[in-house]
């Protein structure tokens, strides 16, 4: 197994993602210590199925939306009341 240092994936990660995607496996090091595999998503593993949507479903675009909320105040302060110090 080839091993890749973090900086160098952060730094050609599609190069690196393509080359998963042909099979190959990578260890990531931090500092010279193995971190994490960087490997193929085996079928069985897959948990997402892409599929058409039924016929005679309503178009994304034409699903109506809920009304507007109306908030008494300034939606940013009240998200950063809410958040506090983090």
């Amino acid at each position: 197994m080839r091993t890749v240092t973090v900086a160098e994936l952060k730094n050609n990660l599609s190069r690196y993602l393509r080359e998963v995607r042909l099979g190959r496996r990578f260890t990531v090091l931090s500092r010279d210590l193995p971190v994490a595999q960087l490997s193929p998503i085996d079928d069985a593993q897959r948990l997402l199925e892409v599929r058409p949507p039924l016929s005679g479903a309503i178009r994304l675009r034409d699903v109506p939306l809920p009304p507007p909320l109306s908030v008494a105040g300034d939606i940013v302060e009240l998200l950063l009341e809410e958040r506090g110090t983090r």
